[in-house]
Order: structure tokens, then sequence, then C-alpha cells
């Protein structure tokens, strides 16, 4: 197959990773795309961003995943949580189709500070009501809980997003909220009418192709590397 066609069959997904420093989005990243857990703290500067490739298999009626799937390129977006940073990471927000807003389960301020994050989603991004999960990161860290799983379910409940508690360090829940993002996202560009509502190069540099997934049936594809989503 040539490397032409393999780009008609590949949608690039782009999410961002928003929250406040600290609380552990490189490491959730870099966790999801290596498998690994980075101990160093480094803070983000403005932007960064890191890749995976994978076949999404979308949720059929009764819950279960289907055997056929999608190609899919994730560029994973690290943002600064510093303010000096804002104006630089809010002006990614338009090319996102999903966000991961996390915060820390150990620094009750980070939770706090949802609400302002979504105000800032409502003004930059792509649309009023984009894909997000919601996400309470470094569970392993129970003795040091400042916030209650029962109150960041309600928030997420209110909101209307999937919640979910995450360790960068063990791995817990972290592929699970990316693919949960994922299927909103996917099921979001199979039911798009009007392509032009979306985000700029989600059809791999082919403006003019429509919002069609391209399935794999991975029984007879001995070429699809990457990892199931």
């Amino acid at each position: 197959m040539s490397e032409e066609k393999d780009q008609d069959r590949e949608y690039l997904i782009k999410f961002l990773a928003l929250g406040d420093s600290g609380v552990g989005k490189t490491s959730l990243l870099y966790q999801y795309t290596d498998g690994q857990f980075n101990p160093r703290f480094v803070p983000t500067i403005g932007i960064d961003f890191r890749e995976k490739r994978a076949i999404h298999h979308p949720l059929t009626a009764d819950g279960s995943r289907s055997t056929r799937g999608q190609r899919v390129h994730l560029q994973l977006w690290d943002t600064a949580g510093q303010e000096r940073f804002r104006s630089l990471t809010t002006a990614f927000f338009r090319d996102a189709m999903g966000f991961l807003l996390v915060f820390d389960l150990t620094h009750e301020q980070s939770f706090l500070n949802i609400r302002n994050w979504l105000n800032q989603l409502q003004t930059h991004a792509y649309c009023e009501n984009p894909d997000i999960v919601l996400i309470g990161n470094k569970a392993d860290l129970e003795d040091q809980k400042q916030v209650d799983e029962n109150e960041a379910r309600r928030l997420a409940e209110t909101l209307g997003l999937k919640y979910f508690e995450t360790s960068a360090l063990s791995g817990q829940n972290v592929s699970e909220s990316v693919e949960a993002l994922l299927d909103q996202v996917m099921k979001r560009m199979e039911n798009c009418v009007d392509k032009a509502t979306l985000p700029n190069n989600v059809f791999n540099n082919n403006p003019n192709r429509g919002p069609r997934l391209c399935e794999v049936d991975e029984a007879n594809d001995e070429s699809q590397g990457g990892c199931s989503c």
C-alpha cells in the first residue's frame, strides 16, 4: 500500500491536557505513550506534545468493543499550567478535538480551579461544548488525598463529564481515560454532517475528504501496528 493511501486511512486526532502546574499532565501523557513513569519533574514551558498511533475500536450497542476499528494518529499536547504561559496555550485550544482536564487529588486548589479552566475552554475551544474528560491524578498517594472521590464525581456529573482517578506512577486508568475521550471524539466525527465545524487537519492533509471512518479488520490486516484502543 502506498504512503498516500496509508495517510488517507488514518485520522489525525489532537488532544490537549489542561490543568494547573504540577498536577501531573506530563507524567500522565508519558505513561500513556511509553508505558513508563518519569520521576523527574520538569515544568512544561509553553507547549510540548507526545504522539501515539492506535487502532480505535468503537463501542457497540451492548457496551463491548467492535473487532473492527479505525486507524488514528494521536497527538497529545501538553500545556504549561502557569499563568504566564496562558496566552500561548489558549492559542492551541481551537485546533484540539478533545481535552483531558487534570487536577491533583492531593492539592485541593487544583480541583477548585477546574471551573476556571472550563471557562477558558468555552471561550477558546473550537465549539462551545467540546469533548472533555475530567481526571483526578495521583490516585496512588492515598494518604495525601485532599479531594474526596464522591465530590469529584458529583462535579463531573453536574458538568456532564466522564471522571477517572488516575495514577501516572502505576498506570491506573491512564489508558482508560484517553480511550474514553477518543470514544467521544470519534463518535462526534462519525455523526458530524458539516465537517467545517471540526478543527482543521483532522483528515490528514486532505481537507476535501468527508467525515468517513475507514475500518480495519485486524484478523486480515498484518500491517496495522500501534496499539489497540
